[in-house]
């Protein structure tokens, strides 16, 4: 209740200083003659009374006669000088009180350049600004230009204008509440507005404020059940924009609920003014709030459904958004108080080609990083490679993305120079490339070879992390170095350690298949031999031998390959981790406990 209380205050204070504080404008600084220079020649008179622009005459008459100034409010007006000595102060005054109660257009729209804004089917030499009506009498406020021997070309009220007074000002009279009130209300008056609107202003704020609560109130229960029904509930964001939603329905069930009290014209268009800035305040801060909710909720869904990246796009994207709602806010309240945008979107316009070319490195990597983000190319946590640097994604800002190196350093690259090169992701890989090459001794003969392919390969169709369908061991080159034999297989694994125990299993196990043939790893060819070699070992290499003769005998030799049938038969049938092996005994132990 007290936010509430606090809010209604707050509603008060802004709509009380709508009118009160633009009242304060002394007269004499909008009256005050504006220097001139004289005496050169080609130099522009200028009017001491600010009737240069439409925008200039209707507010200066308006307040010289708040003031009681009517002698001066005449001077806005199109009469001959002995009419304006006789009858301009009485006219003038009548005319103020006709354009606060009957005058229906909108200040807002009046021309602030001196040759006013072109309109249809008008003279360009008048501005029409709007209809004065009362009862069934009906006239036009009109503008008119002239010449002035003084002043040059000014702005004044137009006798055609000035000829429907004396009736419109009949009917007014006729109408107006003023005569059923009190007499203090009527009569006493507070920065040119009377007393009995002032209460009726401050009046409404409190109950535009509870109106507009119980209209929220209501819609909260359609809210609910909607959200129940799709299993969204989620009241604090509903909350979140509850306090500018009541804001806006305040501040307009409060303009629905003084639309007839006749303020003043010059107080009506103060009022105005401030509560268009108070809509566009509350509709702005609504948006905001609205766009938070509904963009951190996609967010949310995409981070659930593992794209970070698209997650990071979506908190970049609110903040952009959220700055072009405050730009456009900003934009629409100077609009609110009649400064000229179509200037200010150009010199934008302007200081943005210079901030684009001046800051082209840094554009560069912010649109780099959306790339990135928006690709989902790496994610926070992968391991990749940029060029010659491996190391892990540590964060991907708007400038750089941050990778922290094998070293243990902290590698920045810019997101414009991420999203030009080759960009290898370790993490995304299904299964990691084995690849090695066996040199084996020259003395080497064909059947110890057979032997040594055969059984590398009945290794890696044995292995249960090996996968059967890419293995490749082949007889590559016979030079006079080495036989070599090359190994091609994946290991299916994305654990980089994992896959290193693998492939340490798989080397040692090559190396005892390599001994068992007979024969030997090839030395260095630059090696020299300074003692007596054993050579091959005889025993080992008829038995060898031997098998492969039993092979070929059998027709069984597996060359080029061992059939699908052999291969899915052999699929496991070696340990691993080996028997040996520690890891082994504590699988083994911990299944016993179970």
């Amino acid at each position: 209740m007290s936010s509430w209380l606090k809010a209604t205050v707050t509603l008060v204070l802004c709509l009380a200083a709508c009118v009160a504080v633009p009242c304060q404008t002394s007269l004499n600084q909008i009256l005050q003659p504006s220097t001139t220079v004289a005496g050169k020649p080609g130099s522009a008179a200028v009017d001491s009374y600010g009737r240069g622009t439409p925008s200039g005459t209707v507010l200066g008459f308006l307040q010289a006669a708040q003031a009681g100034d009517y002698s001066i409010a005449a001077q806005y007006l199109q009469m001959s000088a002995a009419r304006r000595q006789s009858d301009g102060e009485d006219t003038a005054r009548k005319l103020k009180k006709v354009m606060d109660t009957a005058f229906a257009g909108n200040l807002k729209n009046m021309s602030t350049q001196p040759e006013g804004t072109p309109q249809e089917g008008v003279p360009p030499d008048r501005q029409k600004l709007g209809i004065m009506s009362s009862g069934d009498v009906e006239g036009e406020l009109e503008l008119v230009r002239v010449s002035d021997p003084s002043a040059g070309k000014i702005w004044l009220i137009a006798s055609d204008t000035l000829v429907k007074v004396p009736e419109l000002y009949d009917q007014v009279q006729a109408r107006q509440v003023e005569t059923r009130l009190p007499n203090v209300l009527v009569k006493r008056q507070l920065v040119g507005m009377p007393l009995w609107q002032w209460l009726a202003l401050l009046l409404a704020a409190p109950l535009a404020a509870a109106i507009g609560w119980l209209v929220l109130v209501l819609l909260e229960g359609p809210i609910r059940w909607w959200a129940r029904r799709r299993g969204q509930l989620d009241l604090a964001n509903w909350r979140s924009v509850s306090g500018p939603a009541w804001f806006l329905a305040g501040t307009l069930v409060h303009q629905i609920l003084t639309a007839n009290l006749g303020l003043p014209l010059l107080q009506r268009h103060y009022y105005f003014q401030v509560t268009a800035i108070t809509l566009i305040v509350s509709a702005s801060w609504l948006l905001w709030r609205a766009i938070r909710w509904f963009l951190r909720r996609m967010r949310n869904r995409a981070l659930s459904r593992g794209h970070a990246g698209t997650g990071s796009l979506m908190l970049l994207g609110e903040r952009i958004i959220k700055a072009l709602v405050f730009v456009m806010a900003v934009l629409a309240v100077f609009s609110s108080l009649g400064f000229n945008m179509s200037t200010a979107l150009a010199g934008l316009g302007i200081g943005g080609l210079a901030i684009g070319f001046g800051a082209q490195k840094t554009i560069e990597n912010l649109f780099g990083g959306v790339s990135v983000l928006g690709d989902e190319v790496i994610r926070v946590g992968d391991v990749c490679r940029f060029g010659d640097r491996t190391g892990v994604v540590e964060d991907i800002g708007l400038r750089s993305t941050r990778v922290r190196t094998d070293e243990r350093t902290l590698l920045a690259i810019p997101n414009g120079t991420v999203a030009t090169i080759n960009v290898e992701n370790l993490s995304r890989r299904d299964k990691i490339l084995f690849n090695t090459k066996l040199g084996l001794r020259t003395e080497t003969k064909p059947d110890h070879l057979r032997f040594v392919l055969s059984e590398i390969r009945r290794l890696l169709y044995s292995h249960s992390k090996v996968e059967t369908k890419t293995v490749r061991v082949r007889l590559i080159d016979i030079a006079a170095g080495a036989h070599t034999v090359e190994v091609f297989c994946y290991i299916l694994t994305q654990d980089f350690n994992e896959f290193a125990a693998v492939r340490e299993d798989l080397l040692l196990r090559m190396m005892d298949l390599v001994e068992e043939s007979g024969t030997d790893l090839a030395l260095p060819s630059q090696t020299l031999y300074v003692g007596r070699d054993s050579g091959v070992e005889k025993e080992k290499a008829e038995r060898a031998v031997k098998k492969i003769e039993e092979l070929r005998d059998g027709k069984q030799l597996p060359f080029p390959d061992f059939s699908e049938e052999h291969i899915s038969s052999l699929r496991g049938s070696i340990d691993y981790p080996q028997p040996e092996s520690a890891l082994r005994n504590e699988q083994r132990d911990s299944g016993t406990k179970r």
